[in-house]
């Protein structure tokens, strides 16, 4: 299907005044009039979104329950939301019933509260601290590749995973843990999976012992016993380890009052989460964007034998692989790890001439926009060569939006790239992936958006003159 045909499904508001109450939207009709959309949600979040705005245009009127959330799908009313009047919102419904995960972390606090963290946790993200951390990514990177062989086959996305669980063990906890991989991942595993069913998590309360909950709040407790333990032991030794919890541990406030144990374990739990799921994601769907497109990864493996020559990559090459970076931004582009988000408005409001009332949702969809042809030509595929001629510069504010925006957007975004960018470049180095046939990869719009079933693939050795080892970690490093 053409951009043009495409373009002209995707409904516009109408101009003037809006003649009714709220938004369009969709019917519920008889057997809807309870529950409104929610299950439609429930089934197929991003094709229920998708179709309202290619259906009702860039505001659609949305019901669940007594509960009304107004869908946007317009740069102008998103950066409203989130830029210009974000004092006027909170986090939405779904996050602040996943607070059993992730406490009062920045991902699901409020107001001064929230602030407070945000500035506390700032300096543990400056960019010159974060740089640090690049022969780390590397190295664990290349001691993971030392387990793999060329023919077999195995599950990317777990192995994505493994990775930057290793990564992001070490450069917030300065932890090798490698002896917990398994215990936290199916943790992980599961959270995100119960968190993938919104109703539930609205609907039935938290200390109410369904089967699923009970199993949740196992996982929590296996978290929290293995970040509790890092916390106390690096409580008792006082030592600046030169990693993220150091900062968080030396930081004080203007009153010079420090996080507690309890802070710092939501902070804590908040980035181990957030930077091992989304990294690995990110990178998972990219490989297999690449697996699918030779000409792309071609390429890429022709710009990093070109810059690295075989030898591992440093932070130095991070700004020189710029194909690299294009590829990422198009796989972020098709697949943002945060496919969509939420806000509450704590306030009255207007958007698009509607009357947003205390109370009201507002849904956002980056996983929609990021597909949008009045921005993107050809949407659906992947040309990792359109962002060469200064496209992000010519969109608008909101039309490409993976790590969200405004005072809220996440703190993380410079550390999950970088991560990402030198990940990418280590392995492509030394393997390429062909899909296995017949294995489905489906996307499931958890908090995250991963690959349902996984991403089935056969390693195959690339060949290289040389190739130089970074400086491994060791297991007492």
């Amino acid at each position: 299907m053409s951009t043009k045909t495409v373009a002209s499904e995707v409904a516009t508001e109408p101009s003037g005044a809006p003649r009714g109450k709220y938004p369009p939207g969709p019917n519920s009709g008889k057997r809807g009039k309870i529950g409104g959309q929610l299950g439609a949600v429930r089934r197929d979040p991003l094709g229920f979104f998708t179709h309202c705005a290619r259906t009702y245009g860039d505001i659609t009127a949305i019901r669940y329950f007594n509960f009304r959330s107004f869908y946007i799908n317009n740069p102008e009313y998103i950066e409203d939301v989130l830029v210009n009047n974000a004092r006027k919102f909170h986090k939405g419904p779904v996050l602040q019933a996943n607070k059993g995960v992730f406490g009062e972390g920045l991902l699901t606090s409020e107001g001064n509260f929230w602030l407070r963290q945000r500035r506390l946790a700032q300096p543990a993200f400056h960019r010159a601290r974060i740089a640090a951390y690049a022969e780390t990514m590397v190295g664990y990177t290349e001691r993971h590749l030392e387990m793999w062989h060329d023919g077999e086959e195995r599950d990317i996305h777990e192995e994505m995973l493994r990775v930057t669980l290793q990564i992001v063990g070490k450069t917030l906890f300065d932890a090798d843990v490698a002896r917990d991989a398994q215990e936290v991942g199916k943790s992980l595993e599961l959270l995100l999976e119960l968190s993938a069913d919104f109703a539930r998590d609205i609907l039935i309360p938290r200390w109410l012992p369904t089967p699923k909950n009970i199993r949740k709040a196992r996982a929590i407790k296996k978290l929290d016993k293995i970040i509790y333990r890092i916390i106390e032991e690096r409580r008792k030794s006082g030592r600046d380890a030169g990693d993220l919890l150091s900062m968080l541990l030396a930081a004080r406030d203007e009153d010079g009052s420090r996080m507690t144990d309890k802070q710092l374990r939501d902070e804590s739990i908040t980035l181990f989460l957030a930077g091992h799921e989304t990294t690995a994601n990110t990178l998972s769907w990219t490989w297999w964007l690449l697996a699918q497109n030779p000409a792309a990864e071609k390429k890429l493996h022709a710009e990093l034998d070109s810059v690295l020559g075989g030898r591992a990559p440093t932070l130095e090459d991070v700004a020189k692989l710029k194909y690299a970076e294009n590829v990422l931004t198009e796989s972020l582009r098709l697949y943002p790890p945060a496919w969509g988000l939420a806000r509450l408005a704590i306030e009255e409001h207007e958007i698009a001439g509607y009357k947003v009332p205390k109370g009201t949702g507002i849904s956002i969809a980056q996983w929609v926009m990021h597909r949008d042809p009045r921005w993107y030509e050809a949407p659906e595929e992947f040309r990792p060569e359109r962002w060469e001629d200064g496209l992000a510069k010519r969109l608008p504010r909101f039309a490409y939006f993976p790590f969200g925006g405004g005072p809220r957007q996440c703190i993380g975004n410079t550390f999950a790239l970088m991560e990402a960018t030198l990940v990418l470049a280590t392995i492509a180095q030394r393997y390429r992936f062909r899909l296995v046939e017949g294995h489905p990869v489906v996307p499931l719009a958890s908090i995250t958006l991963r690959p349902r079933h996984g991403i089935r693939a056969v390693l195959e050795a690339r060949r290289l003159k040389s190739i130089h080892m970074a400086s491994l970690p060791t297991e007492e490093s």
